[in-house]
């Protein structure tokens, strides 16, 4: 069951286990990600990381849909400053979503656009409805998707992202599973299980292996293949000498489940 360790009006965090699930909590604005929300969630963010006993993180909702992108009622008749500090702080946002030990999973229902997209694409694994919707429309509002395209364009490539970008259109689940934005698709009924089940798959190994592992392929993924080799080969040497590898290793020699050193 879940018990609630913290809440505020802009997040609600809770605890499954070894699972911490933050949930956007403007269900009357759609979860738009004004800027004392895009802090509040990275606080939040930063609070069940720091908890030894927290394994995955999981993001969703609530309300109607995940996210409709960035609060447009605040973003009129401001100075430039306004959306410099904005955009910044969506920056920190989705470079804390990377940074964070923890794999965190996105939870899409709903619709997941503009900003929401962003945070979606920035999210390390992402599972969705089949009902739900992403797009990057801000170019019908004259407000082109710049930020969103960032980890956009490194989830489902140049093409995808530009046709996603330039027309505003929306795609459905299914579509964004076949481009890569998303890992899978279930029933909307059988949406938390599916989220259960890939958290507990995750937090199953070894918490500072995930991290390591975690910390490394961001690390190497946009290197070229020799420079990310020149980070991933110390890293797995490092690795394979510390003692939860030597644990799994002799786990799956003997044909028994490991236990992770404390």
């Amino acid at each position: 069951m879940a018990s609630p360790t913290a809440g505020t009006e802009q997040v609600l965090v809770e605890r499954h286990g070894t699972t911490a699930r933050i949930t956007l909590n403007r269900p009357d604005r759609y979860n738009a990600l004004a800027l004392e929300l895009m802090e509040a969630l990275r606080d939040a963010l930063e609070r069940v990381a720091a908890d030894p006993e927290t394994r995955v993180i999981v993001l969703a909702g609530a309300g109607r849909g995940f996210s409709a992108g960035h609060d447009l009622s605040e973003m009129i008749g401001r100075e430039e400053t306004f959306h410099t500090d904005l955009f910044a702080a969506c920056t920190r946002l989705m470079e804390t979503v990377h940074a964070v030990p923890q794999p965190v999973i996105a939870r899409v229902h709903g619709v997941a656009t503009a900003a929401g997209c962003q945070l979606v694409a920035a999210c390390d694994l992402a599972v969705a409805e089949a009902g739900a919707r992403f797009g990057t429309p801000g170019v019908r509002i004259g407000l082109f998707c710049t930020t969103p395209m960032v980890p956009l364009s490194r989830a489902i490539g140049r093409k995808r992202a530009l046709q996603m970008l330039l027309t505003g259109d929306l795609i459905d689940a299914r579509t964004a599973r076949d481009w890569g934005l998303i890992n899978d698709v279930v029933p909307a009924e059988a949406l938390d299980d599916a989220v259960d089940a890939l958290a507990a798959r995750i937090a199953d190994a070894s918490p500072r292996v995930v991290a390591l592992g975690k910390t490394a392929f961001y690390d190497q993924v946009d290197r070229s293949e020799a420079d990310a080799y020149a980070v991933a080969a110390p890293v797995m040497a490092h690795n394979a000498a510390a003692p939860d590898a030597q644990e799994g290793m002799a786990a799956f020699l003997e044909k028994r489940r490991p236990v992770w050193p404390a």
